[in-house]
């Protein structure tokens, strides 16, 4: 049920997510998902690849400041209140949300969490029947 999720350091100047994409597009590395969380001197680029070993190589070999953490996806349905109803359980069982970011397609929503407690979110999560994906599953997207 752990993902591998690449937090990136870039200066905040034009191009450097277009250089970081053309890297991994060029290696034939597949973006799922990302998300960016900027100030005005540099942000952080947090994304999930088909291939986090592979890409982690490429891009300290470019000279990134590369670093891997352990995240989970849940899918839930794509209507109003799922994702409240998840949130209450999480907070329930006193897990804390660094942050998370989401996308959905469809019927379904896929939310990347990022909780202080990894094992207690997904021993939770399970307990009450919601759906996480697995790696293989999320990085074939």
């Amino acid at each position: 049920m752990l993902i591998k999720q690449l937090s990136i350091f870039l200066e905040n100047k034009r191009g450097r997510f277009t250089e970081i994409a053309n890297i991994l597009g060029d290696a034939g590395i597949n973006m799922t998902a990302f998300t960016v969380a900027e100030n005005s001197d540099f942000g952080i680029l947090r994304i999930i690849v088909s291939d986090p070993d592979k890409a982690k190589e490429i891009l300290r070999e470019a000279r990134f400041a590369v670093s891997v953490t352990d995240v989970v996806c849940l899918q839930c349905p794509n209507v109003p209140g799922s994702l409240a109803k998840a949130m209450s359980i999480v907070a329930t069982a006193g897990i804390f949300i660094e942050y998370m970011y989401a996308f959905s397609f469809g019927q379904a929503a896929l939310v990347v969490i990022r909780p202080d407690n990894l094992e207690k979110c997904i021993e939770v999560l399970t307990e009450n029947k919601l759906e996480l994906l697995a790696a293989s599953e999320l990085y074939k997207l």
